[in-house]
């Protein structure tokens, strides 16, 4: 159920032309030439965009605002961000949800900064730490072996392009190595990967999934799976596996430490224009949308446990 007082939100185009916000762009980007081009980028984004329109414009703002400062385009051929909507529930001064005449919770759209697996790569190249950092789909009949302990992956690459893109995913790797030499392998295969989203992720289900492949689900059901993990398991599942090893092994910058803290989360601005994560946790995952006009797919809120 939407807010009764939703249509009364001001257009993002004319809420971000406020003093405040043109304020708080200006301060948070310096150069008045990147500030005029952001204004520029996202006020076009979002009014061809349906989705972002319906979100509050203090919560687009800042997650755009965010993916600009680390220097991140929101293009959807690059991958590095996005901005994805989601519901949240109205609560009073009291801490209570609020309610409309009919005894229906009210709820509002946000949005969220949701950072590509194409991101991290950015944001950890761009560290100085690293020298090599990569992650893979791994293909039906490359794998080998893998030994956890001492971390080495055998493959039998498919060198062929075309063949290799058609061949069917049985796992994935992730490698990155520092500067110094220091070296770090992790390999999962699909079925553990298909455990994890179904685990973390509140709006995949490996069930549903199954069926999907096996073509027991009807198109005209399919809206039903708006996850990106239904629409592009591959990519989420390259993120996941950054997430693991860049997370539990590898150095991050302030930089990446920052994204990755703000990742899937809405991103709100304090007093003193820094960026903070909001403690509001999407309740109604719908598709999401990245911010240009022309990413027409959807992508999917990512779990912040999903790590």
């Amino acid at each position: 159920m939407t807010s009764s007082n939703e249509s009364q939100k001001p257009k993002f185009s004319v809420a971000i032309a406020t003093p405040s916000y043109q304020n708080l762009i200006r301060n948070t980007l310096g150069d008045p030439e990147r500030a005029k081009r952001f204004v520029a980028t996202i006020t076009s984004a979002v009014a061809v965009n349906p989705t972002l329109q319906e979100c509050e414009a203090g919560s687009i703002l800042a997650g755009a605002l965010l993916g600009e400062s680390l220097n991140l385009s929101p293009s959807p051929q690059l991958g590095q961000f996005y901005l994805v909507p989601f519901d949240v529930t109205v609560k009073g001064r009291d801490g209570k949800a609020l309610r409309d005449e009919n005894g229906d919770v009210v709820k509002t759209k946000k949005a969220q900064f949701v950072l590509g697996y194409k991101g991290y790569i950015q944001l950890a190249l761009r560290s100085g730490y690293y020298k090599h950092l990569n992650v893979i789909a791994v293909k039906e009949g490359e794998y080998v072996k893998y030994n956890p302990f001492t971390e080495e992956l055998t493959c039998n690459w498919i060198e062929d392009d075309e063949q290799r893109e058609t061949a069917k995913t049985i796992g994935y790797a992730a490698m990155f190595e520092y500067l110094n030499g220091y070296q770090k392998i992790l390999y999962w295969s699909k079925e553990k990967m298909l455990i994890h989203a179904d685990k973390y992720s509140p709006a995949f289900s490996a069930a549903a999934y199954q069926k999907i492949l096996n073509g027991e689900i009807a198109d005209k059901d399919m809206w039903k799976y708006s996850s990106f993990w239904y629409k592009d398991f591959d990519d989420m599942a390259k993120k996941t596996m950054l997430r693991q090893i860049i997370s539990r092994w590898g150095v991050m910058s302030t930089e990446l430490q920052s994204a990755f803290e703000k990742d899937a989360s809405p991103v709100e601005m304090d007093t003193d224009g820094n960026f903070v994560a909001s403690d509001e946790k999407p309740e109604v995952i719908p598709a999401g949308t990245p911010i240009l006009p022309e990413a027409t797919d959807a992508v999917e809120k990512i779990d912040l446990n999903n790590v």
